[in-house]
């Protein structure tokens, strides 16, 4: 198996319409913490701890929360909240 990440429910439903801009912090952001817990569970699918907790990351203009599920394998942007300069 290897790390992947994807909204949950879905891309719309967690953007939201936000820009385009945005978006790309917030994924490229995200690729970040998807290496991160493939580097720190070299296995999940053999991982036997319980899951870590939510977490929420920065970016320029915004926030989002992402919930890594080891065994699966997978990371989940689960919403995205942007907030521009005003």
């Amino acid at each position: 198996m290897s790390w992947s990440w994807e909204y949950e429910p879905d891309q719309a439903s967690v953007v939201g319409g936000a820009p385009e801009a945005f978006v790309a912090r917030v994924e490229i952001a995200f690729a970040e913490i998807v290496h991160a817990a493939e580097a720190l569970y070299l296995d999940g699918t053999l991982y036997e701890g319980p899951n870590p907790r939510a977490g929420t990351a920065y970016v320029d203009d915004g926030m989002f929360v992402y919930l890594i599920v080891v065994r699966s394998e997978r990371v989940y942007i689960l919403q995205t909240t942007y907030l521009p300069a005003h």
